[in-house]
């Protein structure tokens, strides 16, 4: 990403209390994170994805298979953005059901090499695991590159200057990544390589039939064809020590080169 490219950060927040600390939470990343690319000589912008005022669209999008138009515009919103801040309550040990109910309607190929701050907000410290043990793994499935730096507010961390040494962190980290160009760059590189939804909402996924190379291997046997083969299997070469005779091994006398007569000689 060079300097006169603009960076989109899209926050996904699933709080659904009015204010929400996870949404409070996503805020002072994406705050730091902006600060950070900016000192980095890149210009960014924020785009905010609230969940709970579509959390029926989401539940009925989920139901009928197809997403809504609230759903669609927020899963268009990710597509576009550079870099991902998610954030979601903790509930009985577990990330929210709205924030995986609205990642279940996500194609696989979406978030491909796009960097993600993992962000959670709880009541105890108990659940602070959660983060590594439930989104990591999660987005990590859709292929994203979540930062090493994961985050974790408590109650009790909001007045702790700890919390805001890791949102920095967390925060540089991602400028860092973007700054570099590398997670572009593994998407050009191996797009190809991965598999993808046709007419699926990633921005480079194949929508109409003219998309498709139906002359490849693949969809040539899809459609009961064959491989074609582009040259002839080579010959394999014969050493010259079998043309005169010299290289171990049976003559048609029966004998081998090293004196010892074959088992399956006539004699």
């Amino acid at each position: 990403m060079n300097d006169t490219t603009t960076a989109t950060l899209a926050v996904v927040s699933a709080g659904v209390s009015a204010p929400s600390s996870t949404r409070l939470l996503a805020d002072r990343i994406a705050q730091k994170a902006l600060d950070a690319l900016r000192a980095s000589g890149v210009p960014a912008t924020v785009t905010v994805i609230e969940l709970g005022p579509i959390a029926v669209d989401i539940a009925r999008s989920l139901v009928s298979g197809f997403p809504n138009m609230a759903v669609q515009d927020a899963i268009d919103k990710l597509a576009e953005a550079d870099a991902i801040i998610a954030s979601t309550p903790v509930y009985k040990a577990g990330i929210s059901g709205l924030f995986k109910s609205f990642v279940d309607l996500i194609d696989n190929d979406l978030l491909i090499a796009k960097p993600v701050i993992l962000a959670a907000t709880g009541g105890s410290a108990r659940h602070a695991m959660v983060v590594d043990e439930q989104m990591r793994p999660l987005f990590a499935f859709l292929r994203t590159l979540p930062l090493p730096t994961s985050l974790y507010a408590a109650t009790e961390d909001w007045s702790s200057a700890d919390l805001g040494k890791r949102i920095r962190r967390a925060a540089t980290e991602l400028a860092v990544l973007l700054r570099s160009g590398a997670p572009r760059e593994i998407a050009d590189d191996n797009w190809d390589g991965y598999q993808h939804q046709f007419g699926g909402n990633a921005t480079r996924a194949e929508k109409v039939t003219a998309d498709i190379d139906f002359d490849s291997d693949l969809m040539r046997l899809a459609a009961g064809g064959s491989v074609r083969h582009n040259r002839e299997r080579p010959a394999t070469p014969v050493p010259a020590s079998d043309l005169d005779g010299t290289a171990p091994g049976p003559h048609r006398d029966g004998s081998s080169n090293d004196g010892v007569p074959n088992s399956y000689s006539d004699g």
